[in-house]
């Protein structure tokens, strides 16, 4: 049976690090580090992550401070607003929760972000950093997951890893940043003909597909290690990308919930020490 990798247990390390850090900026530069969070709309699932964001920083010591705006402010009112508040030398870091509502374009919403203050790593710039091996604020969700990974022991130099998905926030920048821990990485979405075969040879999974049970038992490898990214409610329970019975066959893995989501948060909340510090 696998090994349970508790997400929630090293995310309290991490804030644990992320208050000690805040703590010395603070004692330093007489201010805390600061985020500012813009929610738009009522989303029930990203009001649910706001709450968590808003307890983290509270525990890691940041000051923080949440924007709610209605679902039907303009874009160029967005932009603006987030303009704004990239000019505040309070805040080190800004976070525009999404999904945003239909009628405002993501990516022209995002490009009013200050790069130095995107702690979410979703801008075109710091994108454009990862791809070129250069510093930048990486994508909290992918950050955790390789911190995860570390944190358990897992030999990522040399190893085969496959990646279930190619979003731009997941898929795309993880299987950047394992390419620069020198993994072997295959990528795979919903175009891939070889799903099973390619799974199966892998060393580790990392399933963020977005599609409960995509990676069923009988895919994955004895001993393999299993990453499950995935979010999907089913009859009013959280489930993950991965069957519950691939427990019986690797070596560890993920729990949902519990395992990569407190990861997202406390490294969203790494992310606002490190542009405070990188900033000052």
């Amino acid at each position: 049976m696998a090994e349970r990798i508790d997400g929630r247990a090293r995310a309290a390390e991490v804030l644990e690090g992320v208050k000690a850090r805040a703590a010395a900026f603070s004692a330093a530069k007489g201010r805390l580090p600061g985020l500012a969070i813009v929610l738009v709309g009522e989303h029930p699932a990203s009001l649910s992550y706001i709450r968590s964001k808003e307890q983290a920083a509270g525990r890691a010591g940041l000051y923080s401070e949440t924007h709610r705006l209605p679902a039907t402010v303009a874009e160029d009112a967005l932009r603006r607003f987030v303009g704004r508040l990239g000019e505040d030398e309070r805040l080190d870091g800004i976070l525009v929760q999404l999904p945003l509502p239909d009628a405002l374009r993501q990516e022209e919403v995002l490009a009013a972000l200050p790069p130095e203050k995107d702690v979410d790593g979703f801008t075109t710039l710091n994108q454009g950093r990862l791809l070129a091996g250069e510093r930048g604020l990486r994508p909290c969700t992918p950050l955790g997951v390789i911190d995860l990974l570390r944190w358990h022991g897992v030999r990522l130099d040399g190893a085969e890893v496959v990646v279930i998905g190619r979003s731009r926030t997941v898929g795309r920048p993880l299987a950047l940043m394992l390419l620069e821990e020198h993994a072997s990485v295959t990528v795979l979405h919903s175009h891939s003909q070889s799903l099973s075969d390619d799974v199966r040879r892998a060393d580790v999974v990392i399933a963020a597909a977005g599609q409960a049970g995509i990676v069923r038992r009988e895919m994955v490898r004895e001993g393999a290690v299993v990453i499950d990214v995935g979010i999907n409610r089913i009859g009013g329970k959280l489930v993950g990308d991965v069957a519950p019975d691939v427990a019986e066959v690797a070596s560890a893995m993920t729990p949902v919930p519990g395992g990569v989501g407190p990861m997202t948060v406390a490294m969203l909340m790494a992310n606002t020490v490190e542009a405070c510090t990188w900033r000052s």
